[in-house]
């Protein structure tokens, strides 16, 4: 029996073509393995073949990353920094290393700002590989996967180098970089990236006038401009749609002032589009200007003399009473670091805005009134990790 709190089920019905009983089917898409788009979860309404409602469900990775800040050292929270966006990792832990920097009032050692630059646009190339070769992946074609991994070892070998780690490098410090350039390896990360840039048509070649790729995403999963707005989306995802923000250019952190200088290499890719194709679009062009700006980087760091990479610090560090907020320019977005000191070693508030959560919060608008069998080609083009949704 019952009891009499419960409620009943409710069930829409209506009366289809020759008067047939129908009703909409709720369809849950994932949670999976976190390695796709895994633990996130989709709670897709249809009628028929199309998507009437479609409810993200987050949380399936919440492991509490903003709490586990607050009860670590400015030290310490550098190794939790690069796991919620476990594909742009080194760009993370520079968000929490200039926070604390600028609360500091720290000048950092010219070297290690280019060096940091530097292995930041390495990283982007990394995370925006991994994703020209898993979107077309998600759409039946598993070449490219094979090529972007190839690429991908590459840069692999020369970030390995450096920092000993392949994806959560642990190489920045407050203050600088744990350890300086070694020798030769600027020669060796010259040539990983001029081998990576000579590769990239064929890589193109598979994307770029593909026709069943552009049958998938060609005006499919439009976001617009004021969609862009009301999310708070960003980075490639906002770009598409014709929003031209970039925080590198914008509000300069790292080297980029100089880079994005007028005459510099940096430039700002844009498309107006907005669709899944224009996303991937974004991306590609992206890439060749990361390269790009890696070479400069790798060129004024032949020119710089020796010198310090770090400054060294107090046994216990501490951070002056106040509050600051440092947001950087990550591969998938705006990467926000809030931090409210007490003065003492260990932030008394941490807020983290990750790129992820705002750029997945229109799924909902955007799926509606979609082709069910469109659904994987839109939730793949909007470039999110999880761990970076859930924290």
């Amino acid at each position: 029996m019952s009891s009499p709190a419960s409620s009943p089920r409710e069930l829409t019905v209506g009366m289809g073509a020759g008067g047939l009983a129908t009703s909409d089917m709720v369809l849950n898409i994932g949670p999976q393995h976190p390695a796709t788009h895994g633990v996130l979860r989709l709670r897709i309404t249809l009628d028929g073949e199309r998507i009437t409602k479609c409810e993200p469900i987050v949380g399936y990775m919440h492991r509490g990353a903003e709490k586990l800040f607050e009860v670590r050292d400015y030290r310490q929270i550098l190794v939790l920094a690069n796991r919620h966006d476990w594909l742009s990792a080194f760009s993370s832990e520079i968000g929490v290393a200039l926070a604390v920097e600028k609360m500091l009032g720290m000048e950092v050692p010219e070297r290690a700002t280019w060096t940091r630059t530097l292995l930041s646009e390495l990283n982007r190339v990394l995370n925006h590989l991994m994703f020209l070769g898993s979107y077309p992946l998600e759409l039946g074609a598993i070449t490219p996967m094979f090529y972007v991994f190839r690429e991908r070892e590459e840069l692999q070998g020369v970030m390995e180098e450096i920092a000993g780690g392949r994806l959560h490098y642990m190489f920045n410090r407050v203050g600088g970089l744990r350890d300086d350039i070694p020798a030769g390896w600027l020669d060796r990360a010259a040539a990983a990236v001029s081998l990576v840039r000579s590769r990239m048509p064929e890589i193109e070649s598979f994307i770029v006038g593909n026709p069943i790729l552009n049958a998938r995403t060609k005006g499919v999963g439009v976001v617009s401009r004021e969609m862009v707005e009301q999310y708070g989306i960003t980075g490639p995802i906002a770009r598409a749609s014709g929003v031209d923000v970039d925080l590198r250019r914008d509000d300069p952190y790292l080297a980029y002032g100089e880079l994005f200088a007028p005459g510099g290499p940096g430039r700002v890719i844009t498309r107006s589009q907005g669709d899944s194709l224009a996303r991937l679009e974004v991306l590609l062009d992206q890439t060749h200007v990361s390269l790009d700006l890696a070479d400069v980087c790798i060129e004024v760091l032949r020119s710089l003399p020796p010198g310090p990479v770090n400054v060294k610090l107090p046994k216990v560090l501490k951070v002056p009473e106040g509050d600051g907020y440092v947001a950087t320019e990550n591969p998938l977005g705006f990467n926000g670091y809030y931090i409210v000191s007490r003065g003492e070693k260990t932030p008394w508030r941490l807020k983290l805005r990750s790129a992820s959560f705002n750029n997945m919060a229109c799924l909902g608008e955007v799926m509606r009134g979609q082709l069910l069998a469109d659904m994987v080609a839109i939730l793949g083009s909007m470039f999110f990790v999880v761990g970076d949704i859930d924290k």
